[in-house]
């Protein structure tokens, strides 16, 4: 059986992350209180984001630009979209 957290986006238990998914203590804490479902969307959301701003992620600009919109993600507020993206229907 997986191992649950109490997820801060989505406000329930959910299968938790098997692994820190970043070094250091902020890895610690998006495996303690963020959900694989809420990490997989987020990964999305910055896979886009990188592509349709085209970043550079050797620049620390860029970085800290992602860290923000990843904390923005994950505490359910209003992020930076890919601009012409479409979601997919369900």
């Amino acid at each position: 059986m997986s191992q649950t957290v109490f997820c801060r986006k989505y406000q329930q238990q959910l299968e938790a992350l098997p692994f820190p998914p970043l070094p250091g203590k902020k890895g610690q804490e998006i495996q303690a209180n963020v959900s694989r479902k809420a990490w997989e969307e987020w990964q999305a959301l910055q896979t886009r984001l990188i592509n349709e701003k085209h970043l550079n992620m050797l620049e620390p600009s860029a970085r800290a630009y992602l860290m923000e919109q990843m904390e923005l993600f994950l505490d359910n507020r209003e992020t930076d979209q890919a601009e012409g993206y479409v979601p997919r229907e369900s």
